[in-house]
């Protein structure tokens, strides 16, 4: 009996084992772990601040190609446009005289011209005849050469205050945003005089002035962080569209225009205050100290999350500080490098990133396991 006890558990964890190994051989797959991460900052001492306005990338100002007076206004600030929408009219009074004045002016040339058409072939018959002298036939032809030549010019005077009569309706020509009035109903305008800005669909952009001293330390092209007033320490990401060549004449300044990325001009107003934070020259970039690691070769790398996944960046490195280290190669600012943990991790392990404020990264989401 106890040798068949022996040989009943004998088998029984010869089983186990079996299923063990079995279960063995596809193991869970493992949770993305979950990683701080964080952009580098520009070393301190060589980041600058400059104060903008969110602006639009397109702001036209609109205005009536002829001048009279304001009569009906469609819009007001603030209010969304579509292309095509009417935004004022003018009195089309006086316009309207006018076409009246060059239809009549046209009818009169063209009954001049009737006239002198039919004195030349008149003439042409009396030529062939040897009743009329040619040159009497020579100056009925110039006759009918000047009747002509009037009747064009009142035709295109005629076509010229019809298309100016037209233009006593102002239309939006994009869709946008009506940024400002200039005028008011019963107010009398003069042609090209601004009525309203459109603010049009689209880019939006921070407009800031470089002092002059700083100025050729930034490029078109350059990223940058922008800050909004309403939303201190989120940063969104930008770059330098324009740069003008030339100094305002009174403040010496250089107008400089920000474009702000896709996903991020989504977020912001027109209007608001914003805080432009640019690395001037070849500045370097600074990480936290717990983001450096070793790599394999004993040299300086940090973690950079992308598309999910984490990889190992050789970095060049400065002196260390209390808290930060330098980068002074390596590293771009738009990176997104693992601040806490980086110990943990293997290259090409997938990871849920997150911010400081223990919120999901925009594009850094995990890849999900095959």
């Amino acid at each position: 009996m106890a040798g068949r006890r022996r040989i009943r558990w004998t088998a029984g964890a010869m089983f186990a084992l079996a299923l063990s190994a079995c279960g063995a051989g596809q193991p869970e797959p493992a949770p993305a772990r979950p990683v701080m991460v964080a952009r580098p900052q520009p070393a301190p001492g060589v980041a600058r601040s400059f104060s903008g306005e969110v602006r639009a990338r397109e702001e036209s100002p609109l205005a009536f190609r002829v001048g009279g007076k304001l009569v009906r206004r469609e819009v007001d600030v603030g209010d969304r446009v579509a292309r095509g929408t009417l935004l004022a009219v003018l009195d089309p009074g006086d316009l309207d005289t006018q076409v009246r004045a060059a239809e009549a002016r046209l009818s009169a040339a063209e009954a001049q011209l009737r006239r002198a058409a039919a004195d030349r072939a008149r003439y042409a018959t009396l030529a062939d005849e040897q009743l009329v002298s040619r040159s009497a036939l020579d100056a009925q032809e110039a006759a009918w050469r000047a009747a002509d030549g009037e009747m064009r010019a009142a035709r295109a005077a005629a076509e010229l205050a019809a298309n100016q009569a037209a233009h006593t309706r102002l239309l939006a020509p994009a869709d946008g945003v009506i940024a400002s009035r200039q005028a008011e109903a019963g107010q009398v305008v003069a042609a090209g005089q601004a009525v309203f800005t459109l603010a049009a669909d689209g880019g939006r952009e921070v407009a800031i002035a470089l002092p002059e001293s700083v100025v050729g330390e930034y490029a078109v092209g350059q990223p940058v962080e922008v800050e909004l007033w309403a939303a201190p320490g989120e940063r969104l990401r930008g770059r330098f569209r324009e740069i003008s060549p030339a100094a305002d004449p009174v403040a010496r300044t250089y107008a400089a225009r920000v474009a702000l990325d896709g996903a991020d001009a989504s977020r912001v107003a027109l209007g608001q205050s914003a805080k432009v934070l640019a690395a001037g020259g070849d500045a370097t970039l600074t990480v936290p100290l717990a983001a450096v690691q070793r790599g394999d070769d004993g040299a300086p790398m940090v973690w950079v999350h992308e598309d999910g996944r984490v990889h190992a960046a050789a970095v060049r490195t400065g002196p260390f500080g209390a808290e930060t280290v330098p980068v002074t190669a390596g590293l771009e600012p738009e990176d997104w490098v693992v601040i806490a943990g980086g110990h943990l991790l293997r290259e090409g392990q997938e990871v849920s990133a997150v911010d400081r404020n223990n919120r999901p990264v925009p594009g850094a989401a995990a890849v999900p396991a095959p």
